[in-house]
């Protein structure tokens, strides 16, 4: 041990590195390339030039490769439709009979489809045998067809025909102020005796209608679920049915010479 008087000793800096001359710059190369040849496991890729050049042709627009024909890879999808208790049983007898509800869904549609009785729904799902991407909606609107009272012959028509369209209110957005007897007989006007009113207006503007409740259904194109709502909404706010009937025949007039 030095003695604390002892002087300091000036610790030496460290010597510079040695800059590599002409000579170890050879040396270095050829380590490199011996290391390349020695080790025969790695494969070396070209990598090619993205082509970032565009084809147009003589008035300046892109020209595009033609389209492949490739199937395209669908997601099966599902939908599931509420029964409400009262068609449970009208469901359960029409389901496995020719022509009514589960024949057209799986022939036609080439859908998959369940009656699920403890949540009393009919679930419906696409499969690789679905042919149509529109047949799942078409299959549901069929399904809530049936459920909201139409018969199965029209019902089916939904599945054969594009133009057919179901529209639902409630009589209580036309009329707010009903009370319960005034909505009782809103809705006998509508019916008309032993459903003469409404089988007119069926005919005459080619429609099908379904009084549930309070609530009204109509099935059939467009402008014939139009003309049936109007003839509707003005039994519900009073109008006379000798006037409706009136308008029914004009309507129907319309439609045979449009025809």
């Amino acid at each position: 041990m030095p003695a604390p008087t002892a002087l300091i000793q000036p610790i030496a800096a460290p010597e510079a590195a040695a800059i590599p001359t002409a000579d170890q710059d050879d040396e270095l190369l050829l380590d490199v390339s011996e290391a390349t040849n020695t080790d025969s496991n790695l494969i070396l890729v070209p990598v090619e030039a993205d082509d970032t050049e565009m084809a147009v042709d003589e008035e300046g627009r892109p020209r595009f490769a033609p389209g492949k024909d490739v199937n395209p890879v669908r997601r099966a999808e599902t939908r599931k439709i509420g029964i409400p208790p009262n068609r449970m049983s009208a469901l359960k007898s029409n389901w496995t009979k020719a022509s009514f509800i589960y024949p057209p869904l799986v022939d036609h549609c080439k859908l998959q489809v369940r009656m699920n009785t403890k949540e009393k729904r009919v679930e419906l799902r696409s499969s690789k045998f679905t042919t149509s991407a529109d047949s799942l909606q078409m299959g549901a609107d069929f399904v809530s067809a049936f459920a909201m009272g139409f018969d199965i012959d029209d019902a089916i028509a939904l599945l054969r025909l594009d133009s057919l369209y179901i529209q639902t209110f409630d009589i209580k957005d036309v009329r707010q102020t009903l009370g319960p007897d005034a909505l009782g007989r809103a809705i006998g006007r509508i019916a008309g005796k032993d459903g003469k009113t409404k089988f007119a207006i069926e005919n005459a503007t080619k429609t099908r209608v379904v009084l549930a409740g309070s609530r009204i259904h109509i099935l059939g194109a467009f402008e014939n679920i139009g003309m049936a709502r109007e003839s509707i909404v003005s039994l519900v706010l009073g109008a006379q049915p000798g006037k409706v009937y009136n308008n029914l025949r004009i309507m129907a007039g319309r439609m045979k010479e449009r025809f």
